[in-house]
């Protein structure tokens, strides 16, 4: 009786935790030179990899903004809904193999997100390898 007790309050702390570290939902961007919020980003899973959509932007006077300077099909898009964070895969206790997309600039990064806790977001961007790049951090919104 003692063990299933046991495993019973063990089984219950895994799948917590499993939940609590989650990168799915929203999360609020913060730009790097204003220290200002700019978007809600919501992360999904699609069929076994992550995306990231634009759902909110916080400043009323770029709401109706487009993907000036965007590749391919996102050229001249508008920000809100476009999917920003395109093809991550869980590699541990990261997710990683994917690209973002600055709509501000129309670049394209290689990408790797990361849990810092249950409500800060470690994004980062890069060219070639890790070390060349840029970290955000964002922020769960509930």
């Amino acid at each position: 009786m003692k063990n299933l007790f046991l495993t019973t309050i063990l089984a219950a702390i895994t799948a917590f935790t499993a939940v609590a570290q989650d990168v799915t939902g929203k999360w609020k961007t913060i730009d790097d030179e204003t220290g200002e919020a700019k978007s809600i980003v919501e992360i999904y899973k699609e069929n076994g990899k992550m995306y990231g959509k634009v759902v909110e932007i916080l400043n009323p006077d770029k709401k109706d903004a487009t993907c000036v300077d965007c590749p391919g099909a996102d050229k001249g898009k508008p920000i809100l809904g476009l999917v920003i964070i395109k093809g991550l895969e869980k590699d541990g206790d990261e997710y990683n193999d994917g690209k973002i997309l600055d709509p501000n600039s129309g670049k394209l990064y290689k990408c790797y997100i990361e849990l810092e806790n249950d409500n800060k977001l470690k994004v980062r961007g890069y060219i070639g390898f890790s070390l060349l790049g840029r970290t955000q951090y964002w922020y769960r919104q509930e």
